[in-house]
């Protein structure tokens, strides 16, 4: 087999380890380099220009938490963002090395390591890096509707108010998609020309809400060294998303209705008002009629926000939602991190429909990134979804008690054999205390 025209770093402190890497990786790779410690990553990087590096996860003597490994994981995709970094890691590493990928990592090695697995691996990395192409935006979510009659409602109204220019606001549980909703109810509208402007409100601190929102002139405070302008301004001509509207301080909420009211800015530090032509799309997981009679939100600026009030119901209310989710995110996933998952096993199916999923989608969306991550199959099995046993429902309401606990007993089986019998990773896998798990374990005799 002829040697691949790729560059190879190794990051490891074990001396056997590197000369083992050096041995195998030189029958496939043009060129590999290897260092014994981090601290002269950066430089090397510079100047061998690897295509792939395969970073340990742990350098300390004693210290072996893989924060070193994510450290320097972060510090690589910084500055040289198109090379791929694989993580080296021990079997009780994985967790972090699955956090690893979501920050950037291209995959992850479990040691003792398979040669061909290794290789294949590296191989795949080097490939991309040679197609790396700029990166398109994320893409916008795509709504799903789902067929429960409430569902069906809520789309026949999207669909009636899009196209106008009324002002919504949209109530329902943290993760139940309300972003993705009103993302659905720009595209549906004349605006959707133009990108729609989105702000968190809960991450605005008080004191810069004047100037996030409204935007400032230059020297208008200490560090204000050039124009800003605002979040309304640059949603001029489109609509404008605030998300978690309820967090707005009270102190703010008047001059927000002012604005709303008056459709016009004044950028802090200028006398000047600007015309800004806006639609007004609002979100919140708070009871915002139960903060106006608590005096925590205005009335008046939450009858001005409230002219098309959308509800998002939760996710144990739209089942049939469930599972098509699911595939959707398998199929997100899998292209992601670069893994074989296509679907969902019959079992694994039935396992996420008699979830509660008290995170709803959201929770749902970062079971199903673990998985793929996880499974080494073209279907997700039962036992790669990590759900908590308290989260379990019966698949019918009226059957026993006793269906419920086989259930469990079968999701903590489940978790024993992926983890290999570490009762600690078990417990953190199935969200409960070490002690609970031991109960467990014993009144199913496990």
């Amino acid at each position: 087999m002829s040697k691949l025209k790729s560059k190879i770093l190794v990051v490891d402190d074990n001396a056997g380890i590197r000369s083992a890497l050096n041995i195998l990786l030189s029958m496939r790779f043009a060129e590999v380099e290897l260092i014994a410690t981090p601290n002269v990553l950066m430089d090397t990087m510079r100047r061998f220009n690897p295509d792939a590096v395969l970073l340990d996860m742990n350098f300390e003597t004693d210290i072996n938490t893989g924060n070193e490994g994510l450290f320097w994981l972060s510090e690589m995709k910084r500055d040289f963002p198109e090379v791929e970094v694989v993580l080296f890691t021990a079997y009780a590493d994985i967790a972090l090395a699955v956090e690893g990928m979501k920050r950037g990592a291209f995959d992850f090695v479990v040691k003792p390591w398979d040669n061909a697995k290794l290789l294949g691996i590296l191989e795949e990395a080097c490939k991309k890096r040679k197609k790396a192409a700029p990166q398109a935006p994320n893409a916008t979510p795509t709504m799903q509707w789902g067929e429960s009659e409430a569902m069906k409602q809520l789309r026949q109204q999207v669909e009636r108010i899009a196209p106008t220019d009324v002002t919504v606001l949209i109530t329902g549980e943290n993760g139940t998609g309300k972003d993705v909703l009103a993302n659905e109810i720009h595209r549906l509208s004349m605006r959707s020309h133009k990108p729609m402007v989105s702000v968190d409100m809960g991450a605005v601190t008080e004191t810069l809400f004047e100037s996030e929102m409204f935007g400032h002139v230059k020297g208008a405070f200490t560090d204000a060294h050039a124009d800003h302008i605002g979040k309304f301004e640059q949603a001029d001509g489109t609509t404008l998303f605030l998300d978690e509207v309820g967090n707005i301080p009270l102190s703010q909420q008047a001059k927000l209705l002012r604005v709303i009211q008056n459709r016009t800015i004044t950028r802090v530090g200028d006398t000047k008002s600007i015309p800004i032509d806006i639609r007004l799309v609002c979100a919140s997981n708070m009871d915002l009629a139960a903060m106006v009679k608590e005096g925590r939100f205005r009335e008046d600026l939450y009858y001005r926000i409230n002219t098309m009030p959308l509800h998002l119901p939760p996710l144990r209310e739209r089942k049939d939602e469930i599972v098509s989710l699911s595939e959707l995110f398998v199929k997100q996933y899998a292209e992601k991190y670069h893994r074989q998952a296509k679907g969902l096993s019959p079992e694994a199916r039935r396992l996420l429909k008699r979830c509660r999923w008290s995170g709803n989608i959201r929770e749902l969306q970062g079971c199903i990134e673990k998985a793929v991550i996880y499974s080494e199959t073209e279907l997700i099995r039962a036992e790669d979804i990590q759900i908590r046993a308290s989260e379990l429902m019966e698949e019918n309401p009226v059957k026993s008690a006793e269906t419920l606990e086989k259930a469990e007993e079968q999701v903590i089986r489940a978790a024993l054999k992926k983890h290999n019998g570490n009762l600690t990773l078990v417990a953190k896998a199935l969200g409960i205390s070490r002690p609970t798990l031991y109960k467990r374990l014993k009144d199913y005799g496990i």
